[in-house]
């Protein structure tokens, strides 16, 4: 058996993916950045999204 020579928090399998077809996880915080942008603006800027993957809801 080879020895695990991934760094910690690497992911090679991802890595690879992503150079092959896009970073897809990316484009869709992007798109969804965007969306909730112009949702606001047509609600009139009463609202604000906060991005849930840097600012979990706190319980």
């Amino acid at each position: 058996m080879a020895p695990d020579t991934t760094e910690p928090g690497r992911l090679p399998i991802y890595e690879d993916l992503v150079r092959e077809r896009g970073d897809v996880v990316a484009e869709a915080r992007l798109a969804a950045a965007h969306t909730q942008h112009q949702a606001a603006e047509l609600l009139g800027g009463q609202y604000v999204f906060s991005d849930p993957v840097r600012h979990p809801p706190a319980h």
